[in-house]
């Protein structure tokens, strides 16, 4: 069971991913924001998949970073915003099913830096198979005095 976020801080997440234009257009929806912790998913469509019907890579991998996005800035201090700095993706099978799934925890949190892992999933609810894992660092971009 994921912290319970304080109000404030679980708006601020929220709203900023209600202000990623990626996720809209792939249909994601935020399932789950807790300290450290965060849940994503969208449905299968067609526009999503690539040339077997299964979800294209872009789409597992934009939903796993998003998701340890938000679950790295779920951590960080207010009046600051989160940056992905680097990521490494290993697709673990074929993405295929009616639900795409990330779920991510903070692994290590520092002043700057972040470390997450995110696990994806497809499949029915349920019967979800492990199609993907993602290891990223996310940077704490803080307001800075003439900039």
């Amino acid at each position: 069971m994921a912290d319970v976020l304080p109000p404030e801080i679980e708006r601020r997440v929220r709203d900023s991913f209600a202000r990623q234009g990626f996720m809209k257009t792939v249909g994601v929806t935020m399932d789950l924001i807790g300290r450290g912790v965060c849940e994503l998913s969208t449905r299968h469509d067609e526009s999503l998949t690539q040339q077997h019907g299964f979800f294209h890579a872009g789409v597992t991998a934009a939903l796993a970073d998003s998701a340890a996005g938000y679950a790295a800035y779920s951590m960080m201090p207010e009046k600051s915003e989160v940056l992905t700095t680097e990521f490494k993706l290993n697709l673990l099978a074929p993405a295929k099913g009616p639900r795409l799934l990330a779920r991510a925890e903070v692994v290590k949190h520092g002043r700057t830096l972040v470390v997450a892992e995110a696990n994806v999933y497809a499949g029915p609810t349920g019967r979800e198979t492990h199609v993907a894992i993602m290891l990223a660092t996310m940077m704490c971009l803080t307001e800075r005095e003439g900039r």
